[in-house]
C-alpha cells in the first residue's frame, strides 16, 4: 500500500507539471458531463416526472452512477487502456518485473483529470439530497455509501474483462464501450424505466442494478426491505470472474514483438 500510494503521488505531481492544461482537462471533464445533466433537466421541464420518479430521485441515480463510473476511470484507468499495453509491449517489460501484474497495471495510468466529473456528481448530490424528501437516516447513508463503492467494483470489473478480451484481439473491442461508457448514460434514470427486459439484463448479466437501481428503491422509500441495501457487496463478487477471465488471457498470451 505504501509504494501504491508512492506511485499515486508521483502521478499527481506529473499531472500537476502543467497545470493549465490540467484544469482545462478538469473542465473538459466536467463540461461534457453537464450535457447529461441538461438533458435531464430540460426533460423533467417537459414531463416533471419519469414513470413516478421526480426530478431529485433521478439526480440521486445521476450522482451515483457518475461518481462510482469517474471513480473507476480514474483509478483502474489502466485496465480501461490495457490494449495500448499490449500493442507497444509495455506489458512484456511488465511480466518480467517482480511485481504483481495487476498491480503494475493498476498504476501505470491514473486520471486526476476525472476529478471534473466527481466535481459535478458531488454538487448534485448535495442538491439532490435535501431537496429529494428522503429521511436521511444511518442506514440510508450507508446504503449511499455501498452503492457507490459497489458502483466503482463493477465498473473496475468491466475494464479488466475488457482487458482480458486484449490477449486474443490485440485491439480493445469498441462493444465493451456499451457496458462501460452504455451502462453510464442509462444510469442517469432508475432502470426500471427501461423495461423488464432492460432491468434483468442490468441485475443478471451485467449487474449494474445491483448497486444502482434495487438499493435506490429503499434509500427514496420506494421498498421496505432492509436487504437491498447490500445488494451493492455483490459487485465485488462480479469481480472473480472477470479477473479469472483476465488470467486465463494472461496463460495465453503471446507478445507482438513490439
Amino acid at each position: 500500500m505504501k509504494l501504491y500510494l508512492k506511485l499515486v503521488a508521483m502521478h499527481l505531481k506529473c499531472q500537476m507539471q502543467y497545470k493549465a492544461s490540467f484544469l482545462m482537462t478538469c473542465l473538459g471533464q466536467f463540461l461534457t458531463s453537464f450535457t447529461a445533466f441538461l438533458s435531464i433537466l430540460f426533460l423533467f421541464n417537459r414531463f416533471h416526472a419519469v414513470e413516478d420518479y421526480s426530478f431529485s430521485e433521478v439526480l440521486i441515480c445521476f450522482s451515483v452512477m457518475l461518481t462510482a463510473f469517474s471513480l473507476a476511470e480514474c483509478f483502474v484507468r489502466g485496465f480501461d487502456v490495457f490494449p495500448r499495453l499490449v500493442r507497444n509491449g509495455t506489458l512484456d517489460r511488465i511480466l518480467v518485473r517482480p511485481r504483481s501484474e495487476i498491480f503494475q497495471v493498476l498504476t501505470s495510468n491514473i486520471e486526476f483529470s476525472r476529478v471534473g466529473r466527481l466535481l459535478q456528481a458531488f454538487v448534485i448530490l448535495a442538491y439532490a439530497v435535501p431537496t429529494s424528501g428522503v429521511a436521511w437516516t444511518a442506514d440510508r447513508v450507508f446504503a449511499v455509501v455501498l452503492m457507490l463503492l459497489g458502483g466503482v467494483a463493477v465498473f473496475s470489473a468491466l475494464f479488466v474483462l475488457y482487458a482480458g478480451f486484449s490477449f486474443f484481439t490485440i485491439e480493445g473491442l469498441e462493444f465493451m464501450n456499451i457496458f462501460t461508457d452504455g451502462s453510464r448514460e442509462f444510469g442517469m434514470y432508475p432502470l426500471s424505466v427501461y423495461g423488464e427486459g432492460v432491468l434483468k439484463f442490468y441485475t443478471f448479466c451485467i449487474p449494474i442494478a445491483l448497486f444502482q437501481y434495487y438499493p435506490f428503491l429503499y434509500l427514496v422509500g420506494r421498498s421496505d426491505d432492509v436487504r437491498l441495501i447490500f445488494l451493492p457487496l455483490l459487485g465485488f463478487v462480479f469481480l472473480v470472474p472477470c479477473y479469472a477471465f483476465f488470467r486465463f488471457g494472461l496463460r495465453r498470451y503471446k507478445s507482438t514483438g513490439s
